[in-house]
């Protein structure tokens, strides 16, 4: 499977960005999705993950009230809409899927795409 990840880039802190992540593969509306970032200096670390019915939400707690996980099942896509930016959310974000959600809460997946970089500005 090939994850496709887009949107990043610099924003002001208190901007908004949507990020996308296209799945190449016919097991896109079986799999959970997530999120993950990794800051300069830092672990990568969970975000945001989504089972494959969409009706499970997992967040990290920097990220709770301010971003929010969606899925496409038609158009094999999970999207990232990040609000409300802070300095310190400043990374570069992968997409990843997984069977399991809980997997991915682990920090976990079976499958990464490349990241895109996010950057806000103070």
């Amino acid at each position: 499977v090939q994850l496709q990840a887009s949107g990043g880039g610099l924003v002001q802190a208190g901007g908004s960005l949507r990020l996308s992540c296209a799945h190449s593969g016919r097991t896109f509306s079986s799999y959970a999705m997530g999120w993950f970032r990794q800051a300069p200096g830092k672990e990568r670390e969970f975000v945001a993950a989504i089972s494959w019915s969409g009706s499970r939400l997992s967040y990290a707690d920097s990220v709770k009230g301010r971003f929010t996980i969606s899925r496409d099942n038609a158009k094999n896509t999970v999207y990232l809409q990040m609000n409300n930016l802070k300095p310190e959310d400043t990374a570069v974000y992968y997409c990843a899927t997984d069977p399991s959600t809980l997997t991915m809460l682990d920090g976990r997946a079976n499958s990464w795409g490349q990241g895109t970089l996010v950057t806000v500005s103070s």
